[in-house]
């Protein structure tokens, strides 16, 4: 039986990831891969994060959950969680366009 370690404080862990990262990205990825993977509501968190701070688009964030844009739209409104509306550029109106023709020819073919 090996001897229980104590616990690392967040704190260190915090600082001491993203070094640790750069340093050793093999290892860390795995991790943090898995994390996102096994504990949904991290998911979440992390992507509608992403997307309240503007750093990537609905369409974006549905795509990383796995879920389609107009889907996640919907939860978000239910949830009341912010929706930015409209594109904030060119390619995001040309994305939420081809979003649209997507799930019209799929709600067209049922």
């Amino acid at each position: 039986m090996s001897p229980s370690l104590p616990e690392l404080p967040d704190t260190w862990l915090i600082e001491a990831l993203p070094r640790l990262y750069r340093e050793h990205p093999d290892l860390v990825q795995p991790l943090l891969h898995a994390l996102l993977t096994e504990h949904t509501e991290v998911r979440w968190s992390l992507v509608i994060g992403m997307y309240q701070a503007g750093r990537i688009n609905l369409g974006k964030a549905a795509e990383f959950l796995g879920m389609h844009e107009l889907d996640l739209r919907e939860r978000c409104r239910m949830l009341g969680i912010p929706l930015r509306v409209g594109p904030m550029d060119l390619a995001e109106a040309h994305a939420e366009v081809a979003a649209v023709r997507v799930w019209y020819t799929t709600a067209a073919e049922e």
